[in-house]
């Protein structure tokens, strides 16, 4: 099958770690935030934004360039995340519950003697919100994903107005959180962090922001209005798109240089109990959002905007300083599917035959591994639309390889190809170009192999049923 790589691209560690007496397992924390696209960072490129601690967290630890969001949507990416399954094999959609009777990373990290605890956005019970404000939904124990703490909310757009019910190891409560949430989820993670314990730590904070609405604490606006923005080069012209891309990139930035701020009060807090060396911080989201360009606004879409996203993972301090833990961390293309068994790698453990995904933990681990059988190429999924505004409103699959091409179809029609080595903004579509049919046809092969791979095919054939 076309999706793996063969001995010409290799990758080769070049440090190994020595062999010493046998330690205590690392820590974990996950920094997950809502809608933040990959391309939105300082390190990234983007001149409407500073991220100071993100930044660090790249240039001293693996910063994954080419992390994808499998299926652009909360729900659909929350479930890979877990579970390390693709969505049509666990949660296909918007407001579709999680199998409680699935085991996820917690589970496994629990098997192996840590603590686990959930902090904030959920969203993987399946509350619809024509019932009410999903805010006030509670969650039982049994559909919290096998975490052993777990404090949080099924979903909230209202980041000043926001509550959690769980239970910490006390009993259930139910609170609304003072002030903004990113700060008040924060402060509850660093009240954790500063608890005595003697297992090893899972702990995962999720935030909506930077999800609209796109509403910063006035603090982080620094300035920036609607006149300040700097658009990407594929926004269109059109007045429409860019007065309503320039009002929502305003605050935007200002509620990703909040989560950098916070991010950077978790590291201050690890270093403050020297448990900085004991742990390795993710950061990442779970989709982009278009911002206008191609005149599209939120996900949903194929397009980079929307399925690219930010993957750090630092902390630790690297056998190197100063370097990344593997010079092919450029070209490793990490999807939703492989962030639990990368995770569970990074301490250690094996990842169990249930889990679809790959682990990259050797990226960051520096133990002298060769892999050769890196998959090459990632797979892109629209499994169950939600049908809502600024969304593509049908089913599609693609495909994006590491030698630059990305191709996505509707069932039974080609729609996107791009070179994104040529063309990083997808503005030259050469899906129905004659002169690049046997790419196009090449990459189908790829793209089925990747349905027959993944089971997809009849899965997708079933949810298109029902949905229609």
């Amino acid at each position: 099958m076309g999706v793996s790589v063969g001995e010409e691209t290799r990758f080769e560690m070049n440090h190994t770690a020595e062999e010493g007496p046998k330690e205590r397992r690392k820590n974990v924390i996950w920094f997950i935030s809502d809608q933040h696209r990959g391309q939105a960072m300082g390190i990234h490129g983007d001149p409407n934004v500073s991220t100071p601690n993100m930044d660090w967290l790249a240039r001293t630890g693996c910063d994954f360039e080419m992390a994808y969001s499998g299926m652009p949507l909360c729900s659909p990416f929350r479930g890979s995340m877990l579970t390390s399954r693709y969505p049509h094999h666990c949660v296909p959609g918007h407001e579709y519950p999680l199998d409680p009777k699935l085991p996820t990373v917690a589970s496994v990290f629990r098997e192996h003697g840590y603590e686990t605890l959930y902090l904030g956005k959920w969203h993987l019970d399946g509350f619809h919100e024509s019932e009410g404000r999903a805010a006030f939904h509670l969650i039982p124990k049994e559909r919290r994903g096998g975490f052993e703490k777990w404090l949080g909310y099924e979903n909230n757009n209202s980041p000043w107005d926001s509550y959690v019910h769980g239970d910490m190891g006390e009993g259930e409560v139910m609170k609304k959180l003072e002030g903004y949430e990113t700060d008040a989820l924060t402060d509850l993670l660093l009240q954790y962090l500063d608890e005595d314990r003697e297992r090893p730590f899972f702990a995962v904070i999720s935030v909506q922001p930077p999800h609209d609405p796109f509403i910063a604490p006035p603090e982080f606006m620094g300035g920036r209005s609607r006149g300040s923005v700097e658009f990407r080069q594929n926004v269109p012209s059109l007045q429409k798109v860019r007065d309503r891309a320039a009002e929502d990139l305003a605050g935007y930035y200002g509620m990703i240089e909040n989560v950098d701020w916070n991010l950077g009060r978790v590291i201050r807090k690890l270093r403050d109990r020297k448990l900085l060396e004991q742990t390795h911080v993710m950061y990442f989201s779970d989709h982009g959002d278009m911002m206008g360009s191609h005149g599209q606004f939120r996900k949903m879409t194929p397009y980079e905007e929307a399925v690219r996203i930010p993957f750090l993972i630092g902390g630790e301090i690297p056998m190197d300083y100063g370097t990344r833990g593997c010079k092919a961390v450029k070209r490793v293309m990490i999807n939703h599917v492989d962030i639990a068994p990368t995770t569970l790698g990074l301490c250690g453990i094996e990842k169990p035959d249930w889990m679809e995904g790959f682990d990259y933990s050797f990226c960051r681990l520096n133990r002298g591994e060769t892999h050769d059988d890196i998959p090459d190429s990632v797979y892109l999924q629209s499994v169950a639309p939600n049908g809502g505004p600024d969304s593509v409103d049908q089913p599609w699959r693609g495909i994006v390889t590491r030698d630059g091409w990305k191709y996505v179809r509707f069932h039974g029609m080609p729609w996107l190809l791009y070179h994104l080595t040529e063309d990083p903004l997808e503005e030259v579509n050469l899906a129905h170009n004659g002169e690049f049919r046997e790419k196009r046809l090449e990459l189908e092969v790829r793209l089925r192999e990747w349905e027959e791979k993944t089971g997809d095919f009849e899965s997708s054939r079933i949810v298109r049923e029902e949905k229609v």
